[in-house]
């Protein structure tokens, strides 16, 4: 886990570091299901995540690798989120209009957790709900997508 006291949290406060740090622990006492997280050893305010594609979904055997960038004021303003993998429902590399993201600072609540923004992005994920971000794309596309995506994510070195 990253220090708190090395120069990559420079810019974000102690509660900031103190609580991505208590949240990290939590989640690997009791870790979201389908879902990996951890902060980049640079910095505590990027996380990664890997997604497992839910059986019997247009995302069945695909891994989706993605990040949720923190301000360095979390928990009081909530965090960006993107997903890296192609996978028919979100555009790859932009920012997700979500209601537990930065699009929507009026409806964070600073009791929401690394977990819950995991569980709310896995929500999303199987919703059609149109959003910034979001994009359209058939069953079969997807399940094309998902066939595809270790493939893309080996290729990318922070996946690795």
């Amino acid at each position: 886990m990253p220090s708190a006291s090395g120069a990559s949290h420079s810019f974000a406060d102690k509660s900031c570091i103190n609580r991505l740090q208590k949240e990290y622990r939590a989640l690997l006492r009791d870790p979201v299901p389908d879902i990996i997280a951890h902060p980049c050893e640079k910095s505590i305010l990027e996380w990664h995540y890997v997604l497992k594609g839910s059986p019997e979904s247009p995302y069945e055997g695909g891994v989706y690798h993605g990040k949720v960038v923190f301000p360095s004021e979390y928990p009081y303003k909530p965090p960006a989120i993107y997903v890296l993998t192609p996978n028919g429902r979100f555009a790859t590399s932009t920012r997700l209009c979500l209601s537990m993201s930065d699009f929507h600072p009026e409806t964070w609540n600073p009791m929401w957790s690394v977990a819950s923004i995991l569980n709310g992005l896995r929500s999303f994920m199987y919703e059609e709900a149109p959003t910034a971000g979001s994009i359209t794309a058939s069953t079969a596309e997807r399940r094309r997508l998902a066939a595809k995506s270790l493939r893309h994510n080996v290729a990318n070195a922070t996946f690795r």
